[in-house]
């Protein structure tokens, strides 16, 4: 048994390569041995999301606080809020992150497969975002 004790990691600045806006990554824990999930607390000012990902062995999102969105590629936003449990399966290309005008902290739990828990890919533009359109 291994128990982290709270505030003995650093909080990370989520990398602009793969974020907009200012983003706080937490790690809570990674993949040790044989094991291959790993887990974090991510805070996404207003305005603030991810670049569309995929998972290749998908994502759990649990929100713990304030109001988010998601989108899968080629499907309308969803709004998201405390409670709500997010799954997205292998492969599905999507983001998430805060409202425009709200932020939002959500759980974030995957595995890793071959050293790799997420295939980043382009960012979501300003457009995309604020509109919601659905992208094909």
């Amino acid at each position: 048994m291994e128990i982290k004790q709270c505030g003995s990691q650093p909080s990370a600045k989520g990398p602009a390569e793969y974020f907009t806006g200012t983003v706080r990554v937490d790690f809570l824990f990674t993949p040790n041995g044989p094991d291959r999930t790993s887990g974090a607390y991510v805070t996404f000012e207003p305005g603030a999301r991810t670049a569309w990902h995929t998972h290749p062995l998908g994502q759990t999102l649990i929100v713990t606080a304030g109001c988010g969105q998601v989108q899968l590629w080629g499907e309308a936003v969803q709004t998201i809020r405390p409670g709500d449990v997010v799954r997205i399966a292998l492969g599905e290309k999507h983001w998430h992150g805060a409202t425009p005008t709200t932020a939002m902290t959500h759980l974030a739990i995957q595995e890793q497969l071959d050293g790799s828990a997420a295939d980043w890919l382009e960012k979501v533009s300003d457009e995309q975002y604020v509109s919601g359109s659905g992208v094909k």
